[in-house]
C-alpha cells in the first residue's frame, strides 16, 4: 500500500493568501527555513493504476495536475477509483467541486456527511450530471469494510477501511435543522485502512476527545495525525483574539494535556502530523518546536512525501 501527501497544510495552505504572520511573511521574504504548502490532501494506491483520495482539498486541482501517477490514460479517464471523506467540512469537500466534468465518482462517508453535502448545497448537484451519476457509499462506523475499485477494474482492491468515530462537530455552515436530525458521532471520523498485515490511521482533525482513537494508533504501520496547532492558544496570541485551538475541534501539540504527550508510549511504527496551520511554529524547520517533534519521533508531513506500507 503506497502512500502519498498530496497537500500537507490547514485550511489555507502556506502561506495564507491574507496572512502576514511571521511565518508568512518570512517565506515570502524568502528568509524562512521550510517549504511552502498546500491544504491537506492524501492519496492512497493498492496497486499500480488505482488510486483512492482521503477527503477532497480545495487545492485538488492543483495536487493532481503536478503528479503523473494521476495523469489520465485515455481521452476521459482517471487512476482515481474512489474518494472517502473524514468529515463535511470545506477542506475536506469543496474539491469534489474539481471532479465534476462529467466524471463518474465513487464516494464513502457517513450517512450525516453524505447529507450536509448533498441536502444543503446544491452547488454539489453539478457532480450528478455524469453518467452514471455519483454513487455515495456509507461508511459504517467501527466496522470495516472493503473499498471498490470501479467497476470493470478489478473489484475489491485489497483494502478494507474502519470509519472511527472521533467525537468532533459539523461544520458551522450545517442548518440547525439538519444538525438536528444528524448522530453526533458521525460528524468527524478517522480512517483505518488495512491492507494485508498493514495498517494505516488517518485523522487530520483530532478534537482529542475520549481515549478510543488511540488503540487505532498504537499498532499502525503509519498514523498521520493532525497537527495544525503548536499550542492551545495560538490563533489568540497571533491575532489577538479568536477561539483556542480545543475549541475549534483539533488537540494542540504542545501542553501537558497535547498530542505529544497523550501518545508518549503509545507504539507506532511511524508518525507523522499533517494539516499544519499557518501560524504553528513547527512549519519553520529551525525552530524549537519542530526539533521537540524530531527529538520525539515525530515527522512533519510536506506535499510530495511518500510512504510505502
Amino acid at each position: 500500500m503506497r502512500v502519498k501527501v498530496l497537500g500537507s497544510a490547514a485550511g489555507g495552505g502556506f502561506p495564507q493568501w491574507n496572512c502576514g504572520c511571521s511565518n508568512c511573511s518570512r517565506l515570502r521574504n524568502g528568509v524562512f527555513r521550510g517549504r511552502a504548502r498546500t491544504q491537506a490532501q492524501v492519496a492512497v494506491s493498492p496497486s499500480p493504476s488505482i488510486w483512492f483520495l482521503l477527503n477532497a482539498s480545495p487545492d485538488l486541482r492543483e495536487q493532481l495536475l503536478r503528479d503523473s501517477d494521476f495523469a489520465p490514460a485515455g481521452a476521459r479517464s482517471t487512476p482515481i477509483h474512489a474518494l472517502l471523506l473524514t468529515s463535511a467540512d470545506t477542506d475536506c469537500v469543496l474539491g469534489l467541486l474539481h471532479l465534476r466534468e462529467f466524471q463518474p465518482l465513487h464516494i464513502y462517508s457517513t450517512d450525516s456527511v453524505r447529507r450536509v453535502v448533498t441536502e444543503e448545497n446544491s452547488l454539489f448537484h453539478t457532480l450528478e450530471r455524469s453518467v452514471p451519476p455519483v454513487r455515495w457509499e456509507t461508511l459504517p462506523l467501527d466496522r470495516p469494510i472493503p473499498i471498490s475499485s470501479q467497476e470493470g477494474s478489478g473489484g475489491n482492491a485489497g483494502i478494507c477501511c474502519r470509519a472511527v468515530p472521533l467525537r468532533g462537530e459539523f461544520p458551522e455552515y450545517v442548518s440547525e435543522r439538519l444538525r438536528n436530525s444528524l448522530p453526533q458521532e458521525e460528524a468527524v471520523i478517522g480512517l483505518e485502512l488495512t491492507r494485508g498485515d498493514k495498517r494505516f490511521f488517518y485523522a487530520p482533525t483530532l478534537p482529542g476527545k475520549g481515549e478510543e482513537w488511540k488503540r487505532h494508533v498504537a499498532g499502525s504501520y503509519l498514523a498521520l495525525l493532525d497537527g495544525t496547532f503548536w499550542t492551545d492558544n495560538e490563533l489568540i496570541d497571533v491575532r489577538s483574539g479568536g477561539k483556542t485551538a480545543r475549541q475549534i475541534g483539533h488537540i494542540p501539540l504542545s501542553g501537558p494535556d497535547g498530542l505529544l504527550e497523550q501518545l508518549r508510549g503509545i507504539q507506532c511504527a511511524r508518525r507523522a502530523l499533517i494539516h499544519l496551520n499557518n501560524t504553528n511554529p513547527a512549519l519553520d524547520e529551525e525552530s524549537a518546536a519542530y526539533r521537540t517533534l524530531r527529538e520525539a519521533g515525530w515527522e512533519v508531513a510536506y506535499d510530495g512525501m511518500e510512504f510505502e506500507l
